[in-house]
């Protein structure tokens, strides 16, 4: 089954003008009526860090408990946030930035890989105590631009020591750094077959060009989870790179038309007022 995640909060995160938080509170209002599997709401981090996401709390308050089948899902980047998560019964899904590069984990976390690999163990421990699915994205997954190793071989023995720590989904993803759809190919060909009880997802940063091969690259492999941002907004304002705008939602759901891939509860009424909503805010 297709799975489309849609995340404002990478859409609104590094942006310096703050959004009221009513805007967002109505803008993934209209997200979570569309259909989509998941709907990253926010974030709890460092309001130092991202003020952006600041409000996050109040935002999950006030959203509406619609009757779609939407998960909400909040990113957590320590044990405080994973905590806080766990106890709100309206978060479905608890997501965290786990990298295989060091030098991304000490710019985005300000940590290491070893302190990063207690807090998961924990994180796991949370989820599983509180009843909330872990989703563990692996930044960097196809290489860095920091110069440190990366090759397949880094990549599978990661993605076994996490799966060896109970962990069921893995969505891999670029972060800032342009890749071609033959490194795709060459990812999801090898892990989706050696982890079969991992259900691997496509967190694309790319622009508007050759994002239809490189979409296709990861679904003719086997991936059937996919994250998107309405009108391909947003990046990691952390890397100490230019940020790099991620696939955008529309082009998703074409692509999926096309593969006549449709997920069955996306309605498209309501998938286009949510975009016209989001060329209000972000344009």
């Amino acid at each position: 089954m297709m799975k489309i995640i849609e995340s404002p909060r990478e859409a609104m995160q590094g942006l310096n003008n703050f959004i009221p938080t009513d805007v967002k509170i109505r803008y993934i209002n209209s997200l979570l009526k569309v259909g989509f599997d998941t709907v990253e709401v926010g974030s709890f981090v460092s309001p130092k860090a991202i003020p952006q996401m600041s409000d996050s709390v109040e935002v999950l308050k006030q959203i509406e408990k619609t009757e779609t089948r939407a998960k909400r899902m909040m990113l957590v980047v320590n044990l405080k946030g994973a905590e806080q998560a766990s106890q709100i019964d309206s978060v479905d899904s608890i997501s965290f930035p786990f990298s295989i590069s060091p030098k991304f984990t000490e710019l985005n976390l300000k940590s290491n890989t070893d302190k990063l690999l207690g807090t998961l163990d924990d994180i796991v421990n949370i989820c599983d105590r509180s009843n909330k699915s872990l989703v563990v994205y692996i930044s960097m997954a196809f290489g860095n631009p920091y110069n440190d190793e990366w090759n397949l071989e880094i990549l599978s023995d990661w993605v076994n020591l996490l799966n060896d720590m109970g962990v069921t989904t893995i969505p891999l993803s670029n972060v800032t750094i342009e890749i071609d759809s033959g490194l795709i190919e060459d990812v999801f060909s090898l892990l989706i077959p050696q982890f079969p009880s991992i259900e691997f997802g496509l967190h694309l940063h790319t622009t508007n060009d050759h994002w239809y091969e490189k979409v296709e690259a990861a679904y003719k492999h086997g991936c059937r989870r996919f994250d998107g941002v309405m009108s391909g907004m947003g990046g990691c304002p952390m890397t100490g790179k230019e940020m790099l705008g991620n696939l955008a939602t529309e082009n998703l759901v074409r692509f999926l038309e096309n593969k006549n891939e449709n997920p069955k509860d996306l309605d498209r009424k309501a998938f286009n007022d949510a975009s016209k909503l989001a060329g209000e805010i972000f344009f």
